[in-house]
């Protein structure tokens, strides 16, 4: 590939067999609003030690949702069942627990496992325990079984978590997607990594390295490329590039700044921040042609420009106020319209899936914070109570904000729930982490 400088260094990361979590998650506050669930040790059916426990990443998974606090296995009334005819409902009842998880895993044949799994409404089974016997199917929320080798272990688990979390929210789960950022390790040769990661941080490969700072990754909407700015021809560029093939195209590189660039909802075109003519200003890009247009026109510094769901506007910071806040332009028109007026500055605000919210980062008394807005009603709500809280990305399913901040003076991600009961932080092992951007559905 021509367009990769001679110092820049490229890691075919598909290749790449890195298991550990760098990203190790660390659940700060929310835990007794959560839902009781009851999962229990899927029942191994082989001979020798057991492999990987699939039932360890649906519990982590569950707790890591804010919305599900898993009971300690040890306490629940029964012990070793794998299926939903081995359920009695005598006990169950001290578990204040609305659902059980139970499955089973035995050899299928060279490196292949058949794994089964039951989901259990308790609540019924509490409910009709005093009529009698429950029958089995009457108990069922979901049952499934899949063959897969011992590698698709933990995906399978976040394939089962998803399916707990649906069946019982109504809410697509997103424990399947993953999360892309930026790591330093100053005092490297080439300090700047950038990095995807399943979205509690296993599974962590390295995309790009280079000795000049990487920014603001963010996801197509298909979730096969990503698209970032780069310096390393000592100016800023942004590139488009393919997570699978490694291929990459230069997407952007005027005079000044070329940055903060946000695909599209079709994923063919980005809109970005160039200073190209002067003050920085918002453009569209159209990825294949590379045709530009200019979006806004103003003496004031516009910048940060995301897409509402729709395609059809954009939301972007702006300074045309005296202070940063956040406004919104109609593409076909042109039509510029303040969003936010409350605290001191509102920047890099993001529209949820659903389009109803709008994520951004608030100041208020010096606080940089992540803030959710409720669009109909133009409430605001402050989702953290950390400081220098910055580049908030949501994950597919709405639920959930990552975010960059800082821990006792270090750069590290952290989330919170969309409600903001719900905290974590995702300390990295070594370096500091920062500019996270959460997937799409995959």
């Amino acid at each position: 590939m021509k367009i990769l400088a001679k110092w820049l260094t490229v890691f075919v990361f598909l290749t790449s067999t890195t298991a550990n979590a760098a990203l190790d998650i660390v659940i700060t506050e929310g835990v007794d609003a959560a839902r009781p669930i009851a999962v229990m040790p899927f029942v191994w059916q082989g001979t020798g030690p057991a492999p990987t426990q699939i039932s360890d990443v649906v519990t982590s998974d569950l707790a890591r949702s804010g919305t599900f606090s898993p009971l300690d296995a040890r306490s629940l009334p029964q012990a070793n069942i794998s299926t939903v005819n081995e359920f009695i409902a005598t006990g169950w009842e001290q578990t204040a627990s609305d659902a059980l998880l139970v499955g089973s895993i035995k050899p299928y044949g060279t490196n292949q496992y058949l794994v089964s799994f039951d989901l259990l409404d308790l609540v019924k089974a509490q409910l009709q325990s005093d009529k009698g016997p429950v029958p089995a199917s009457d108990l069922l929320l979901e049952s499934r079984e899949t063959v897969i080798s011992e590698s698709q272990f933990r995906q399978y688990g976040h394939r089962i978590s998803d399916i707990v979390y649906e069946k019982l929210t109504g809410i697509r789960g997103a424990f399947l997607s993953r999360i892309a950022y930026v790591v330093v390790k100053q005092g490297e040769k080439s300090p700047y990594h950038l990095m995807i990661a399943d979205y509690d941080g296993y599974n962590e490969q390295m995309l790009l390295r280079s000795p000049e700072p990487l920014m603001s990754p963010t996801w197509s909407p298909d979730g096969r490329r990503l698209a970032y700015v780069s310096f390393e021809n000592r100016k800023a560029e942004i590139f488009v590039q393919d997570i699978y093939t490694q291929e990459r195209i230069k997407v952007s590189s005027h005079k000044g700044i070329n940055g903060a660039p946000s695909f599209s909802p079709d994923g063919k075109k980005l809109a970005v921040t160039l200073s190209k003519d002067g003050q920085p200003e918002i453009y569209v890009i159209d990825i294949a042609t590379k045709a530009l247009k200019r979006v806004t026109n103003h003496y004031a510094i516009d910048t940060e420009a995301s897409w509402m769901p729709d395609g059809e506007s954009l939301i972007f910071t702006s300074e045309r106020g005296g202070r940063p806040q956040i406004y919104q332009v109609k593409l076909s028109t042109g039509k510029i319209s303040r969003v936010t007026f409350e605290g001191e500055w509102n920047l890099g605000g993001t529209i949820t899936p659903d389009g109803r919210s709008m994520i951004f980062v608030n100041r208020t008394n010096g606080k940089f914070n992540i803030a959710r807005m409720d669009l109909q009603t133009r409430f605001m709500q402050v989702l953290t109570s950390t400081q220098l809280d910055e580049s908030p990305s949501i994950a597919p399913n709405g639920t959930m904000v990552i975010y960059g901040t800082t821990y006792r003076g270090k750069q590290v991600l952290a989330a919170v729930s969309m409600d903001g009961r719900f905290k974590a932080r995702l300390p990295a092992g070594q370096g500091e982490v920062k500019s996270p951007a959460w997937s799409p559905f995959l």
